[in-house]
This record gives structure tokens, C-alpha cells and sequence, in this order.
């Protein structure tokens, strides 16, 4: 593998094995990662921000609920109404706005400010990955698309492997505020690199109206694929928004080794979503997320007696996070093709729908767990989490049903 650097009459290029990309995509890559960490870091930290606001786990617990409501807010609805304004414009608005909610939390006095931070950042990474393929692929010759797609997202997936252990381990050793700082910095430094390297005479797809997702909104088959989503994706989180109490306080762990137990779930979750896309490749949609959210609603079934055991605990995690997040590509996958056979002039709009739809699922499980919580005992959170995987198979299954009746009838 080899790094080069050149410079042409537009803009800087990166040439990665032979393949030559352009450096703003190195800026995109970085806000992913920033924004990936932000997301999924406050898991960590929930025990260490309950105990420093002096609020309850359920409280703390649902500062990942409300991040997700931004994300699925933000979405469809921002991306919308901002759908005419030049797209670098919009992409160093939205760092701006994520740098100031990082540095709001950071100095958040109060865990009502911790809120609004947490809510102000969700929309940025909201509107961000609904245009942010966009950006990538207006850098890039139509056949190196998906390539620059696939660079921007690895930000997303380092982030789960190193960003968020990492920023977990900060929390731990100088306190849940330097996290935030750090993150605030990484933003900056995107924001900065996407002002210098992104291009902006961008070329702009047609605006997605708020009237077009509306129609994508009114088809069934679609709205089925949203609940899978939201139920199949939101069912761990209702175990995994208070993985950091239950390692602690069933498990026995200490605090300081929480980050080192998210590297290896996030190792995990990466392979996972890696695997889960050639599965679906393989098997189609409909099988591989049957098996996957099965497998997925067992391991969770499993960690309820496993959690107990320090070993056990970091094995069942390390196959947990294969499947959790295995069923990503899947269920992306199948809403674009179900998409293009009932909306095919809003494909875009619906998977932007489904990213908005994992949010929803983000939040209702962590909300779900918060209740489970506070009314029975932190170990059922794992059992009631697999339940609801459960229901996630029946309508995955009923969706595969209707996609065979559709083909008999298309003989």
C-alpha cells in the first residue's frame, strides 16, 4: 500500500493503492469518524455522567435516546429544507454546529444543557451521512463511486473501533468533559480541512422535498422495512445503552477497563458489518437478516447468564457485536430494493428514511431499557432486548412472504 500526494488544476488528490481519490475525501472521512465517536461514546460514559450530574441511569441513559431523535429529526427534514443551498456551505454549517454541541457539552453545566447538546449535535449528524455520499461521489468519476463512498465510511467504522473505546478510556481516567473536548477538536480539525480541500462548485442532485418523502412514507412494503430496521437495529440498544453499568456493577469490572472491553466490541462490529454484507449478497436480504436477528435474540437471551462471569461476559460481547450490528448492510440493502420497484423516482429518500429508521429504533430501545431500569433490574434489559429482536424475525418473515407473493404474481 502506498500514500501519494499530487496536485492538479482543481484540487489536491490522494492516491490510495492505485486508486486515485481526492483529499477532501480524507476531511469527510475525519467528520465521520468525529461524529461516529460522539455517537456511540456517551455508552461508555453513562455510569460516569450519572454519577457527576448527580442524575439517575435511566436519566443518563436516555442522552442516547435523544441523540438518535436528532439523527432521525435531522435526517429527512434538514437535508429537505436545506436541499437548494450549495452543498459545501451546508457540509461547514453542520461541522460548526457539531463543534459548538461538543463544546456545549463539554462546559454543559447542568444535565438539562448536557441535553441540548447531545439533541444539537444529533441534527449535524443527521444531515451530514444524508449528504455526505452525495459530496463523496460529486469528487470522484461516476466509476470510482462506491469507492468513495466506502473511504468516507470507514470513518464510521475506525470510530467504532478505536474512537469510541478511546474516548471512553478518556472519559475514565480525566472525567466525561475531556471527551467531549477532544471530539470538539476533531471536529474542528474536519471543518477546517473540508473549508481548504472541498471543492465548491460541487455538482447538486435534484432536492429531495419534504412531499417526496411523504410519498415514500404512504408505501406499506417500505414502512415494513422501517419497523424491521427500528425494532431489529433498536432491540440491542436497549441492553447495549447500559452495557458500561452492567460490566461494572453484575460483572465486576472496573471502570478504567470499560474502554479496553469497547475495543473489542468494536472490533467485533466491524467485522460483523463486513460479514453481514457479503451474507446478504449471498443469501438475499430476507435470509440473512432471519438469521442474523435469530442469532442476535439468542446472544442476547445468553448474556442475561453469561454477564455474571468476566470471561464470559467479554466472549458473549465479542459475538454480540458481530450481530448487532451485521444486520446494517442487509437492511440497508433491502429497502433500495424494494425502493426501486415501488418508489423508483425517491430511492435516495428511502434509504435516507431507513438511516432515520435505526435512530428511531436507538431510541426507542434506550428509552425501553431506561424503563426497564428503573421499574425491574438492570439484567433484564438483555432479556426484554432479545424479545423485541423476536418480533423483529415474525415482520422480517412476513416481509419475505409478501416479496414471494409479489413474484408469483409478476408470472
Amino acid at each position: 500500500m502506498f500514500l501519494l500526494l499530487k496536485l492538479d488544476e482543481n484540487y489536491p488528490t490522494l492516491i490510495i493503492e492505485e486508486l486515485q481519490m481526492p483529499l477532501a475525501l480524507l476531511a469527510l472521512t475525519l467528520s465521520a469518524f468525529a461524529i461516529g465517536t460522539t455517537e456511540f461514546v456517551i455508552v461508555g460514559l453513562v455510569p460516569t455522567i450519572a454519577a457527576d450530574l448527580g442524575v439517575s441511569l435511566p436519566s443518563a441513559g436516555l442522552l442516547v435516546s435523544l441523540y438518535a431523535l436528532g439523527v432521525a429529526i435531522g435526517a429527512p427534514v434538514l437535508t429537505a429544507l436545506t436541499g437548494r443551498w450549495n452543498r459545501k456551505s451546508v457540509l461547514l454549517v453542520l461541522m460548526a454546529l457539531f463543534v459548538a454541541g461538543n463544546l456545549l457539552a463539554w462546559q454543559a453545566p447542568s444535565y438539562e444543557t448536557l441535553i441540548v447538546a447531545r439533541i444539537l449535535t444529533g441534527l449535524a449528524h443527521g444531515v451530514f451521512f444524508s449528504i455526505g455520499s452525495t459530496i463523496a461521489t460529486s469528487l470522484v468519476a461516476k466509476e470510482k463511486e462506491a469507492s468513495a463512498i466506502a473511504i468516507m465510511f470507514t470513518g464510521l467504522t475506525v470510530a467504532l473501533v478505536t474512537g469510541v473505546p478511546l474516548g471512553t478510556w478518556i472519559g475514565q481516567e480525566l472525567g466525561w468533559r475531556a471527551t467531549f473536548l477532544i471530539v470538539s477538536i476533531l471536529g474542528l480539525i474536519a471543518l477546517i480541512g473540508s473549508a481548504i480541500l472541498v471543492p465548491s462548485n460541487l455538482k447538486k442532485a435534484v432536492p429531495a422535498k419534504i412531499s417526496e418523502q411523504l410519498k415514500v412514507l404512504t408505501q406499506p412494503r417500505l414502512l415494513l422495512v422501517y419497523a424491521i430496521t427500528a425494532v431489529g437495529y433498536g432491540g440491542t440498544f436497549v441492553a447495549f445503552t447500559y452495557l458500561a453499568p452492567i460490566l461494572e456493577q453484575v460483572s465486576g469490572f472496573e471502570s478504567s477497563s470499560i474502554g479496553l472491553i469497547m475495543l473489542v466490541y468494536g472490533v467485533s462490529v466491524a467485522i460483523g458489518n463486513i460479514w453481514g454484507g457479503k451474507l446478504a449478497d449471498r443469501m438475499g436480504p430476507v435470509k440473512a437478516l432471519t438469521g442474523i436477528f435469530s442469532a442476535l435474540a439468542i446472544i442476547l437471551f445468553v448474556f442475561t447468564f453469561t454477564a455474571g462471569n468476566q470471561i464470559g461476559a467479554v466472549l458473549t460481547l465479542l459475538i454480540w457485536g458481530a450481530f448487532a450490528f451485521g444486520n446494517v448492510p442487509g437492511l440497508q440493502v433491502y429497502v433500495v430494493q424494494l425502493a426501486q420497484k415501488h418508489t423508483p423516482n425517491a430511492v435516495d429518500v428511502a434509504s435516507g428514511l431507513n438511516i432515520a429508521a435505526f435512530n428511531v429504533g436507538i431510541a426507542i430501545g434506550s428509552i425501553i431499557g431506561g424503563v426497564v431500569v428503573e421499574d425491574m433490574e438492570l439484567m433484564d434489559t438483555p432479556w426484554v432486548g432479545a424479545s423485541i429482536v423476536i418480533f423483529a424475525i415474525v415482520l422480517t418473515r412476513l416481509s419475505g412472504f409478501l416479496d414471494s407473493r409479489e413474484q408469483v404474481k409478476a408470472i
